[in-house]
């Protein structure tokens, strides 16, 4: 290729990459239903975006880095306090019945399917186990199952990434050198263990260099997250050379280590970290489904799809139901559980990394690995993208994708706002300091949050669960402000504070940024000073026309949403939406 056609390559790959996953977002899907047809469309109309071209040989090692970029963030993302109890062990038992169940029922049926051998099917069987959290983490976010569900989920298919990769290499070398599959042996086991070892010393290595540069150096976070992207693929290439597909455990250990070890801090939102893993995995995408050709897909699409509907309908309730089986968890959470197993990037970047040597080995259907790994790909994602929702909401573990708003005050005039959000349909929690202000919150009916859920929001390595928006609204506009600015990198969802006085220019509030709440004139001391005198809050349809005197301070829409109105923001009422109201004062 000239020069011409690399630099077109290389900028037709980020671009589809980009478009992609903009588009995905719009539409609301994983990004995956558009990466894999449009590089599979892109790789038929020209060669010039094929990696074998772009790179050359060299792919697979660019590949393996990567994936040991994205699995290092995934792990920072991984909180060993949620891994207690009935969920370590549901995670464990998913994980090894997992790949068994997996593995050998790919080897059983695999040979009668594709023509191909016992070795090349049990190669297909050890890339098929892997799930990943490039697919599992964008799906449940646009599922929002309960939080026990999504920790099993997130947890099963993180680890298994390298796992499976591992297990991938190990079968691959005792085919590549021995020309068999011997899984009786005692020698496979130690294979195992030992890449095992390399992964968790690699591990130990990566840590100790990220305490360096974070802790003793006290890098900035520029040069910080610099350093640990340094780190990682530092790491990473150091095990895989010692031994093939270690870096991705080592990649792992390093992010789970540095997200729960005291003293490193790692904030729960990484702007850097998640544009770059969100571009990697566009790229790696398009990469490799534009070499899959159209000829290779045409023999193995009917077998593969009925090894689909075989993993989906038969091998992964199997796991599901025996991993869950004596555990806490209802019917609905199990079958979920059983509903949840799609293939992702290491799948197919570890296709990509050995069916070529397979094909150069000889061995017959060795050139239908990659095909049939693509179209798994694409029609488990495909397959649980648009059925994942609706089968949530039957098994009646779909959390409702409405507000739910935290109130963070104890003031009268906070719990009756509560109050009235709570009479408009919303799962309301409140958070006080004082003992007498919760005391008051009980007595009002209203859900009292956990004593550490303040600490928890402000905590920058933790993200608030149970809670998508926050309205600041305590006595102190200081807080408020700073806890604004402090809060929203840790939920998922707006957060609003109340305004401050207009003559009070405090230290903070006047000159801090974010949303505040209402109109200009009802700050906060306006609006206890109005609800001392009498005013009070009430819930109305939006059909009804304003009374005469009161204020519109939210509306919450008939699916739910809590939308305040402030002075950029004009009513816009819709059938089915409430509005809350504040009355004027009652006469003298």
């Amino acid at each position: 290729m000239s020069e011409n056609d690399v630099l077109l390559g290389m900028a037709l790959v980020v671009t589809l990459a980009t478009a992609c996953q903009i588009l995905a977002s719009k539409l609301r899907v994983p990004s995956l239903i558009l990466l894999l047809p449009v590089g599979f469309a892109a790789g038929a109309m020209t060669d010039i975006i094929h990696p074998d071209q772009l790179i050359g040989e060299d792919f697979s090692a660019l590949v393996s880095l990567s994936v040991a970029v994205i699995l290092y963030d995934a792990g920072l993302g991984l909180d060993l306090h949620n891994l207690t109890g009935h969920t370590r062990s549901i995670v464990g038992r998913l994980l090894f019945f997992g790949v068994a169940f997996t593995f050998f029922a790919v080897c059983a049926v695999g040979p009668a399917l594709f023509s191909m051998s016992l070795k090349v099917a049990a190669m297909v069987g050890m890339i098929l186990v892997v799930s990943g959290p490039t697919v599992v983490g964008p799906l449940l976010q646009y599922v929002r199952p309960t939080d026990k569900v999504r920790r099993l989920l997130i947890w099963e298919g993180t680890l298994t990434d390298p796992i499976g990769a591992i297990l991938g290499a190990i079968v691959f070398h005792a085919i590549d050198t021995t020309q068999q599959i011997d899984i009786g042996r005692g020698y496979q086991l130690g294979q195992f263990l030992i890449s095992m070892a390399v992964g968790l010393v690699g591990g130990c290595v990566g840590l100790a260099l990220l305490w360096l540069t974070l802790r003793v150096l006290r890098l900035g976070e520029v040069l910080g997250t610099l350093a640990q992207l340094a780190t990682v693929i530092a790491v990473s290439a150091g095990c895989d050379i010692v031994r093939d597909d270690t870096g991705l455990i080592a990649a792992i250990v390093t992010g789970m280590a540095a997200a729960n070890i005291r003293g490193f801090d790692m904030p729960a939102r990484r702007p850097f970290f998640e544009t770059l893993v969100q571009l990697i995995i566009g790229l790696l995408f398009i990469s490799i489904s534009s070499s899959v050709t159209p000829a290779s897909l045409t023999p193995v699409l009917l077998p593969t799809l009925v090894l689909v509907a075989f993993l989906v309908l038969v091998v992964r309730p199997l796991v599901a139901f025996v991993a869950t089986m004596g555990k806490d968890m209802t019917m609905g959470e199990r079958a979920f559980a059983g509903w949840m197993a799609p293939r992702g990037i290491v799948a197919a970047s570890t296709a990509a990394a050995f069916s070529t040597s397979l094909v150069q080995l000889g061995l017959r259907g060795a050139s239908k690995i990659l095909p049939i790994t693509f179209l798994v790909i694409v029609s488990t994602v495909v397959l649980y993208a648009l059925t994942a929702g609706p089968v949530a909401r039957r098994l009646g573990v779909a959390t409702p994708n409405r507000t739910r708003p935290l109130l963070v005050g104890g003031a009268p005039w906070v719990i009756a706002l509560g109050k009235a959000l709570r009479s408009a349909g919303l799962d309301v929690q409140m958070w006080a300091g004082l003992s007498e202000e919760r005391e008051r919150i009980k007595e009002a009916g209203i859900t009292l949050a956990r004593g550490d859920l303040l600490a928890t929001a402000t905590n920058p390595r933790a993200r608030l669960e149970g809670v998508n928006a926050v309205l600041l609204l305590t006595d102190d506009d200081d807080f408020n402000a700073l806890a604004s600015v402090v809060v929203q990198d840790n939920v998922e969802g707006p957060v609003y504070r109340v305004g401050p006085a207009h003559e009070n220019h405090g230290v903070v509030a006047p000159y801090t940024g974010g949303a505040v709440l209402f109109r200009e004139s009802l700050v906060r001391h306006v609006l206890a000073e109005r609800y001392e005198q009498g005013a009070r809050f009430l819930v109305r349809p939006g059909s009804d026309p304003l009374p005469p005197g009161h204020e519109t301070l939210f509306v919450v829409s008939a699916d739910g949403q809590l939308e305040p109105v402030d002075k950029t923001q004009a009513v816009i009422l819709e059938e089915g939406d409430l509005v809350v109201l504040l009355g004027p004062l009652p006469p003298v």
